[in-house]
């Protein structure tokens, strides 16, 4: 996976989850989190549809990598490769 494809499987999860905010619109080093509104319910669904859409396993332990789209998608090319 490349990272144009991580970053546009990142803002297809957060559409679905928060459909009001644009993700395109977002700087890519803004924090998830705040920008698009998620509580944890929310971080875990994007987190799903990620797992879902990438095929790449995310385990707790790795949610401090997906602080940012930009983050989330370098670490998303990565953990891609193994």
């Amino acid at each position: 996976m490349n990272h144009d494809e991580a970053t546009e499987a990142i803002h297809a999860a957060l559409r679905e989850v928060a459909p009001d905010v644009d993700p395109a619109a977002v700087p890519p080093d803004a924090e998830l989190r705040e920008a698009f509104e998620l509580d944890s319910l929310d971080f875990l669904r994007v987190v799903e549809l990620l797992t879902g859409r990438t095929g790449v396993r995310i385990d707790e332990d790795d949610y401090p990598k997906l602080t940012t789209i930009s983050a989330a998608a370098g670490w998303l090319c990565s953990a891609g490769d193994t």
